[in-house]
């Protein structure tokens, strides 16, 4: 068992551990997009674009926790028993919020990161943010990774059912949640920023695609709410940045982003290029200081 599958199997164990618990598991990134996109293929939802790229491959989960349960660590207990009891191992270089374990018989590997929303949620909560975690206090073995592209984390969360087989053979169905594609759309543009310049990270062309696929699975319901974070972030810092990360690496079909993503395995010659952009920078168009 490898690559997608496995990270079903994988969190279903998770779920399952956490059955009894008020812990919502968030699932970002890569895997994030594979949920969304196949609970939305399952669905057939209206969706504003109508052609799509490969599904990549990833070994990755990426567990966003909401900032109340970081404050409130007492909660976190059966999350970081269940991390335990399930067999992983801490990633030393990045102990309490990156794990890893081996994939059943040894084959593959899974590896969970714990992160939530900026560290401005936890001022004035008595616990310890800097850049890289969050330190509940008193310790429950797990921290959290600070995401500040993430302001909107926990609005408009979509709920996806996912049912499948668990390690030990038996079926089991749960519940994980999505960020709304604006929150996606904003985190990825700083990851493909911070990748662009990167050769060991492939000059950030899976960020690229991965920006159109979140464009292309954002449900027609989504998108009447894309003006609504407008809204909210106008004239926020973070806001501006994403504006600017549109308009140098987005905005034509020459930009350096744009080419990122053709240059992707997953790309596909009749993917709707001209109307990503123009969605793109619909999403992100500057915000002014009213």
């Amino acid at each position: 068992m490898t690559g997608l599958p496995l990270l079903r199997t994988e969190l279903l164990d998770l779920l399952a551990e956490l059955r009894f618990s008020d812990i919502p598991l968030i699932i970002g990134g890569g895997y994030g997009i594979f949920l969304k996109t196949e609970h939305v293929r399952r669905n057939n939802f209206p969706t504003i674009l109508s052609e799509w790229p490969e599904t990549r491959a990833t070994s990755d989960i990426d567990l966003f926790l909401r900032p109340e349960l970081l404050i409130q660590p007492g909660r976190l207990l059966p999350l970081a028993e269940a991390i335990r009891r399930l067999g992983y191992s801490v990633i030393p270089s990045a102990e309490k919020y990156q794990f890893v374990k081996k994939g059943k018989e040894g084959i593959g590997e899974i590896k969970i990161d714990i992160l939530t929303g900026p560290q401005s949620r936890f001022t004035g909560s008595g616990i310890k943010a800097d850049n890289r975690r969050v330190h509940p206090n008193p310790s429950v073995g797990l921290h959290a990774h600070p995401v500040n592209e993430a302001p909107t984390l926990e609005n408009h969360l979509l709920a996806v059912p996912l049912s499948g087989m668990l390690t030990n053979g038996q079926q089991y169905s749960g519940e994980v949640y999505i960020p709304h594609p604006y929150t996606c759309l904003m985190m990825k543009l700083f990851a493909f920023k911070d990748r662009v310049k990167d050769q060991s990270k492939e000059f950030g062309r899976y960020h690229a695609l991965d920006l159109y696929s979140i464009v292309a699975t954002t449900m027609e319901t989504e998108w009447n709410m894309f003006s609504a974070f407008r809204g909210q972030l106008n004239g926020e810092p973070i806001a501006q940045k994403a504006s600017e990360i549109v308009a140098e690496y987005f905005s034509r079909p020459s930009d350096p982003g744009i080419l990122r993503m053709r240059e992707s395995r997953y790309f596909r010659p009749n993917l709707q290029i001209k109307l990503f952009i123009d969605i793109l920078r619909e999403s992100f168009e500057r915000t002014v200081t009213q």
